[in-house]
């Protein structure tokens, strides 16, 4: 009866899966908790909520959801404006809960309907540019806890206050910091086997205690289960309603992206198939159940869920554990956590920071086209000095326009855009029928047609995917590819890349001019597909490929 629920063989592994992870969990869930403004029981009581709930209810089994960095920079960004509004916290909550919990309905809306179909389509530069500005927003709103110094709430407000951090810092919580981040770095180079941000906050809090500084720390923290948070709920007057369908649909979006990311992350690791709709009902769940209880809202957590996999999580168990290991820690430990300075956070918190920021797209802005890379600035610059919210409908609609730009004069040419088939369905071109009946159980052929550009990387993704072990040959035919875009040529190098892992050989035919020096630039040619197998004309391919595949 049991086994027909849950199969025992799993468990040895999701409750180690459960426990790492929720370990993992603890200090990150404190420091989200204090950045958003709501204090640290709010990032444990988001974490313990959406932690359980997203894990029974979602759709990646071995997904550890709980507070991140992006969902925490825009809970913070609602605080700020809803306190700015009604002039105080307590007067602030209504509009802030409500505002979580239409975010939450959203995503269980956004599974219902399908909307997970959609999100994919988010162009690169537009995710990078977000992603980057919300790390860069992480570390300049830590810069002053760091130092010991009450931080403003907005990053321009930080740049103009700089000053006063050379005038007023403690040096002491700068030394409890610089020491936390110390031993961030160096003591996964003594052992990986426990959590180097856990390490690091327990060390540096407990030294901090004993020696007696004078520095900012964490204050009380109520004890016990936590209660509704439903006062002022139903108060939030009219004038608020923009700001909380604005906040909430944001958060709705963004959780849903970076959940979904995380999940293709599980897929990969554990080789299996998520279902989109149901993680995102499931972290719905969660973030509504959060803000009930006055936790801060989350999504899947890239970091807890490789280590949840990596100790041997395989279903959902493991998850509700790594949210129930908080729940423990809340009723049992919440009175230490009141000591804990604010500066250890500060340095946990900014390696973090950096970490989000995505070095691979800023590294290669001069590579990518401008278009990409004026998208991906300006959605950076506006994100960490600007609105959250304006950041992404301005990048998405600078995308859009300037690919409407390129598909126009694609089809002056009268090119046919972003249409992909190989052999499923299609018949191999003339140049081509002999080569294939002679090597069809070892070969596949893909013909690309127009720009590989964001609204399409995701499909010809999912096709390679299908590709079998028994593929030995991968042939990539780019002859009518005028154009590649960021998002298209990173989805080139992933599906490469899996390809390459598994055994499979590509070879890449045909390239025209803008598409050739990008690939090269990028280092696609010849880190993953050497020179040797890079041909101008397929013809050239197939007497290699016939080398190869001759016993």
């Amino acid at each position: 009866m049991i086994k027909s629920i849950y199969d025992t063989k799993y468990l040895k592994g999701d409750i180690m899966g459960g426990l790492v992870a929720g370990v993992v969990a603890l200090p990150l869930a404190l420091a989200f908790g204090v950045q958003s403004g709501l204090g640290a029981i709010a990032g444990l009581y988001g974490a313990i909520a959406v932690g359980i709930l997203a894990a029974l209810f979602g759709g990646t089994p071995t997904q550890a959801s709980g507070p991140t960095g992006p969902m925490t920079v825009v809970s913070a960004a609602l605080v700020a404006n809803a306190i700015e509004v009604t002039g105080s916290l307590q007067d602030a909550m209504g509009i802030i809960i409500l505002s979580f919990l239409i975010g939450g309905a959203l995503q269980v809306v956004f599974g219902l309907i399908n909307i997970a179909g959609y999100i994919k389509y988010f162009p690169y530069p537009v995710i990078s540019g977000f992603m980057s500005g919300v790390g860069l927003i992480i570390v300049i709103l830590q810069i002053f806890p760091f130092v010991g110094l009450d931080s403003p709430k907005s990053t321009l407000k930080v740049i103009m206050d700089l000053p006063r951090l050379f005038a007023d810092f403690n040096w002491q919580a700068l030394a409890l910091g610089g020491l936390t981040i110390i031993i961030y770095f160096l003591f996964p180079k003594v052992t990986k086997a426990i959590p180097s941000a856990l390490v690091a906050l327990i060390a540096v809090s407990v030294f901090a205690y004993f020696i007696k500084w004078d520095v900012p720390i964490i204050g009380e923290i109520p004890s016990g289960l936590p209660s509704l948070q439903l006062e002022g709920l139903f108060s939030v007057e009219s004038s608020s309603y923009f700001m909380v369908l604005e906040y909430g649909m944001v958060l709705a979006v963004l959780g849903s992206i970076d959940s979904l990311l995380t999940s293709v992350i599980a897929d990969n690791m554990t080789k299996t198939k998520h279902n989109s709709n149901r993680e995102l009902v499931g972290q719905g769940i969660g973030n509504m159940a959060a803000a009930l209880i006055g936790g801060i809202p989350g999504a899947g957590a890239t970091k807890g869920t490789v280590v949840n996999i990596n100790s041997g999580g395989r279903t959902r168990l493991s998850g509700a554990l790594h949210g129930a290991f908080l729940l423990a820690v809340l009723l049992g430990l919440s009175s230490l956590a009141a000591y804990i300075p604010l500066a250890v956070l500060a340095g946990i918190l900014i390696p973090i920071g950096f970490k989000i920021i995505d070095k691979k797209g800023l590294k290669h802005l001069k590579i990518v086209p401008r278009a990409d890379a004026i998208v991906l600035l300006v959605v950076l610059l506006w994100t960490t000095f600007g609105s959250l919210i304006q950041a992404v409908g301005i990048g998405v609609t600078l995308a859009a326009l300037l690919f409407m730009k390129r598909a126009s004069d694609i089809g002056e040419k009268g090119m046919q855009v972003g249409t992909l088939a190989g052999f499923d369905g299609e018949k191999p071109w003339q140049d081509e029928t002999e080569f294939y009946r002679q090597f069809k159980d070892k070969i596949y052929i893909k013909h690309l047609y127009g720009s590989l550009f964001f609204g399409f990387t995701s499909h010809f993704q999912e096709q390679v995917k299908s590709i079998g072990e028994e593929i030995r040959v991968l042939i990539i035919r780019m002859d009518r590819v005028p154009y590649v875009d960021q998002s298209g040529i990173y989805a080139m190098e992933n599906a490469i890349l899996d390809l390459t892992l598994k055994g499979t050989k590509v070879i890449i035919t045909g390239l025209q001019e803008q598409p050739k020096d990008l690939l090269t630039s990028i280092g696609i040619i010849p880190d993953l597909v050497p020179e040797e197998q890079v041909f101008e004309r397929a013809g050239e391919s197939f007497n290699w490929i016939t080398k190869e595949l001759s016993p």
